[in-house]
């Protein structure tokens, strides 16, 4: 991924130490105290934050697939992850104000199933997917993929970190699901290299990254708290609780992106991608919720709360991307942010 322009003084201090070799970065350091010298902010503001929140995506990165002419050495940094640490705990302190606990104590794999079967069907968020169906514009939705490009382009891989970290039930229930999500070891179809087709359907830049410096910060929210919870085994069951509850809103948003698709007389290059999340994911949903999500909280009942507030994490905090996007394009404006040329 080709390095992004900095959104802020935490950032810039970032990509200006990557471009040296692995080494302290005081500088940083220095930028992110004088950032958080306020103390604790309300949890929207902290998922608003473009400097911060570029600042961690980019950190995040480096365990990925890499930023162009930086050093991999970066990736284990002891410096880099002392700051790492800092602005996760930003992020988690933000969800966790943000997000309670759901009720409940479901202890078979069919309680846990149904709880989370409940939990997702009463998520009164905006539908970006209704809106993009009946009324978004070509352009909105050229704006909506561009947003989900900064996930989908590495699709699953945030929920992959888990598998390590499982065993028995869960961690074939895992497998399973991981692997149609990688087309099953067939080249050209995984749902990454799906997505990237759909990308090329209307237009777009399908290389890796390419929109990064049009996503907003609550988009790079998204797809950071997805890593937060991948990367840390202490995580592990808000990990899982998160793709079940992905799952379980998948099926039917993906027709209706499709139906949008179509109605603004896209053919099947560019709904395939969707017509094929129609079905995989009806069938992902129930084997995330009984023996991934449930399998986990049967094996290892003491993570049954990080399951649920993984999952609820996953609606409120997609919802609140999802609002901010729906915010601007209900306003007439666009939901990119004004970035540097993106041909350069």
């Amino acid at each position: 991924m080709r390095r992004p322009a900095a959104r802020g003084p935490v950032s810039a201090a970032l990509l200006e130490a990557l471009v040296r070799e692995p080494g302290p970065v005081v500088t940083m350091q220095a930028a992110l105290d004088r950032a958080l010298a306020d103390g604790r902010r309300p949890a929207t503001q902290v998922l608003d934050d473009e400097d911060l929140q570029l600042s961690l995506f980019l950190l995040y990165e480096l365990h990925y697939r890499g930023v162009d002419g930086v050093d991999e050495a970066w990736e284990w940094s002891p410096d880099l992850l002392r700051c790492r640490a800092v602005l996760e705990g930003v992020l988690e302190g933000a969800i966790r104000e943000m997000v309670p606990v759901p009720a409940g104590e479901p202890r078979t794999a069919s309680e846990v199933a149904a709880l989370l079967f409940a939990l997702t069907a009463a998520d009164g968020g905006p539908s970006v997917s209704s809106f993009v169906a009946k009324k978004a514009t070509d352009e909105q939705v050229r704006e909506l993929v561009m947003h989900r490009s900064v996930y989908q382009l590495k699709e699953a891989d945030p929920h992959t970190w888990a598998l390590p970290r499982l065993s028995g039930r869960p961690k074939s229930a895992l497998i399973e699901v991981q692997a149609d999500e990688y087309g099953n070891g067939r080249p050209g179809h995984t749902h990454a290299e799906l997505f990237a087709g759909l990308m090329r359907a209307l237009g777009l830049d399908d290389s890796y990254g390419a929109y990064l410096d049009v996503v907003p910060a609550p988009t790079l929210a998204s797809v950071n708290m997805m890593s937060l919870f991948g990367l840390h085994r202490r995580l592990r069951g808000a990990i899982i609780g998160h793709l079940a509850a992905f799952e379980m809103t998948s099926s039917i948003p993906s027709r209706k992106y499709a139906n949008g698709l179509r109605r603004l007389g896209h053919g099947p290059e560019a709904t395939h991608y969707y017509d094929e999340h129609v079905e995989a994911d009806a069938v992902h949903e129930q084997i995330a919720g009984r023996d991934l999500a449930g399998g986990l909280v049967e094996l290892e009942p003491q993570l049954r709360s990080d399951v649920l507030w993984g999952a609820a994490a996953c609606l409120a905090v997609d919802g609140h991307a999802g609002a901010r996007m729906l915010e601007a394009w209900q306003q007439g404006r666009s939901a990119l942010r004004p970035a540097r040329d993106l041909a350069a």
